[in-house]
């Protein structure tokens, strides 16, 4: 009998444990093939392991339902020992409780397991000083049912991706029929109305793909859209769905002679079509081979010909390790596009950056006002560009916003610290002064006694700033603002002392900074200079003009032969004598001031009694640093 219960219980485990491997593989399969609903169903009726919880955490990952991601990915986090989680799995999780706003937890995350510090209060505190602009937002699609995005502007209407045909097949990543492309009016005033909404022809919406992300010339006869190709190529043992982007041209009031393409490719995606104000060039989104991250932004130059050029990355200061997805480039050149690779709130962000000089400036994050904790992206301005539209699945369901945009007050700002450049001192009571791009003075300031400065700024302006201290050579650093998060300059002035930069300068022992050169002899009872002084006085012309802000006092000494009043008189000529010829030699005479000290400080005190040697050192030029 016992040994009949033990096979009973045998048979039952294994049973059991052959229903797991079954309903594993089954949910693997579709995990795979990435119908993360239905993949999701079977892993949650799975025992708990590390493996399970986080596949069914990815399957709420992919589809935005970050509660439940986060209840899944939790326990295994508490499950498992650290060399359990790799960094692809923190990636997801920082993601997640972004997704929660659990900014103060994903920011302890992301530096303790992923090595990337960053402060989100602080972050958010920048970003309110710097935006150009917050954003007013009403959406006009949370009643025609389904999802919905990616406005394109067509003649008088708008044309977007939706589920709206239920009849359509269902999309095994959601559950949600595939998306078709519409046109509709709108209506703008107090409140916004959508009506007349028609889907195109059935060239345009195929059976079985989606369609999105139309964009279309001014004339109206061409268009560009996004749309997946029906054969998945298998990529690191997962079916990959292609997306390409189509033209189709308008003949006879007929979208026809649809296309993908030349630079599409059914190995890689090409997706998300935007052109630029004077359609020159296609912008879009794309992980082809060697691009910077799993999808970045590129362009391609379209020709007289209607052929398009080689695809051109927009290169690392739009392109992250990430995605970089749905450009859109403004009437005044700005581009606009969503990324999750960016410092940002969570899901998508929309991001803006500028053009100098031919390169795209740092991006800028929008900003609280238009970026939520979920998926925000899809942004176009209208030409006015005080209006337009995003889209955004912060409901929990991809809807269209319009937005009216306000410009803000920005302040932008360089700070730093003054060190001496050999010693790494604090300089306190350095003038630190900026500079535009044409020298002219912007504004200065002095540092306190921690050394350090802070001036203001202007966005996506050229400057220099200048570090100056009495007997330090001028520091100049060359520097560009831009419109990105990251305007809160740390530029760190290191000055170097004269003394340490010359051989030929020094420092007394009451900290009185001088040049030493060869003493310059005067004739007695004169004051013209020698060839041989002038040899010397050459020498201090040279520094003088090597460094032009330095300011000297020349000082003459006489021995004490003769009286009083005529030793004074005669070294004041000596010195003004000596100061006329470093003006006749291009020195600026504001920079050069001359005293006479007739015997009053001998170098050797020894009155009357001197030798003829002790008299000829007391008889001397000095030249003091001033500044």
């Amino acid at each position: 009998m016992k040994n009949f219960k033990l096979y009973i219980l045998l048979a039952a485990l294994t049973t059991g444990m052959l229903c797991f491997s079954q309903s594993m593989r089954k949910a693997d399969l579709l995990y795979e093939n990435r119908a993360y609903v239905e993949a999701a169903e079977i892993y949650a009726q799975l025992p708990k392991t590390n493996l399970v919880l986080e596949k069914l955490g990815d399957c709420y990952y992919y589809n935005s339902e970050y509660e439940k991601a986060y209840g899944a990915y939790s326990q295994i986090k508490d499950l498992s020992i650290e060399s359990d989680l790799n960094e692809k799995f923190y990636i997801k999780f920082v993601d997640v409780l972004k997704g929660l706003k659990k900014y103060e937890e994903a920011d302890n995350v992301s530096a303790i397991k992923l090595n990337d510090p960053f402060n989100t209060a602080n972050f958010k505190s920048l970003l309110k000083r710097i935006i150009p602009y917050e954003y007013e937002l009403k959406s006009f699609t949370d009643k025609i049912g389904g999802s919905s995005f990616g406005v394109g502007l067509y003649k008088n209407k708008v044309v977007f991706a939706s589920t709206l045909n239920i009849k359509n097949p269902y999309y095994n990543w959601n559950a949600e029929p595939y998306l078709d492309l519409y046109e509709a009016k709108i209506t703008l005033g107090d409140s916004i109305s959508i009506d007349s909404i028609k889907p195109f022809n059935k060239k345009i919406n195929t059976k079985n793909q989606h369609e999105s992300n139309a964009v279309f010339t001014k004339d109206g006869k061409t268009m560009y859209f996004s749309r997946n190709l029906k054969k998945r190529i298998d990529l690191d043992s997962t079916k990959i769905a292609v997306v390409s982007i189509f033209k189709a041209e308008l003949i006879d009031n007929e979208w026809t002679n649809v296309e993908p393409v030349s630079f599409s490719s059914n190995i890689y995606s090409t997706m998300h079509p935007a052109l630029n104000h004077d359609e020159t060039k296609l912008y879009f989104s794309s992980d082809m081979p060697n691009s910077i991250g799993s999808f970045d932004i590129f362009y391609v130059d379209i020709m007289e010909d209607n052929t398009f050029g080689e695809p051109v990355n927009l290169g690392k200061s739009i392109n992250s390790v990430r995605r970089e997805q749905f450009p859109f480039m403004a009437k005044d050149s700005t581009l606009y596009f969503a990324s999750n690779g960016k410092r940002g709130f969570g899901g998508l962000d929309l991001f803006s950056s500028s053009i100098k000089d031919g390169n795209y400036l740092d991006a800028l994050n929008l900003g609280e006002s238009i970026n939520s904790e979920k998926d925000d992206f899809a942004f176009i301005v209208i030409d006015s560009l005080e209006t337009g539209y995003i889209s955004s699945n912060r409901s929990g369901t991809d809807h269209i916003y319009t937005f009216e945009r306000i410009p803000t007050d920005r302040v932008y700002y360089i700070e730093g610290i003054v060190t001496d450049k050999v010693t790494g001192d604090l300089l306190p009571n350095t003038t630190v002064t900026l500079f535009d791009e044409e020298g002219n003075i912007v504004s200065e300031t002095f540092t306190g006694e921690d050394a350090r400065y802070k001036l203001e700024t202007r966005p996506n302006r050229s400057y220099s700033i200048e570090g100056f201290q009495p007997k330090y050579i001028p520091e100049i650093e060359f520097f560009d603002t831009n419109d990105s998060g990251n305007i809160e300059f740390n530029i760190e002035l290191e000055i170097e002392s004269y003394k340490d930069a010359e051989e030929i300068v020094t420092d007394d022992e009451y900290g009185n900074t001088y040049i030493e050169l060869e003493n310059i002899y005067f004739d007695f009872a004169k004051w013209d200079i020698k060839p041989q002084a002038a040899r010397t006085l050459d020498v201090l012309v040279a520094l003088l003009k090597k460094y032009p802000r330095m300011e000297i006092q020349l000082g003459a000494h006489t021995d004490s032969r003769a009286g009083f009043e005529f030793n004074m008189d005669l070294s004041e000529k000596r010195a003004r004598s000596t100061l006329e010829y470093l003006v006749e030699n291009g020195i600026s005479r504001a920079r050069l001031t001359s005293k006479g000290y007739g015997e009053t400080k001998p170098l050797v005190p020894c009155g009357d009694y001197c030798t003829e040697t002790e008299f000829s050192i007391n008889r001397r030029c000095e030249f003091l640093i001033l500044k």
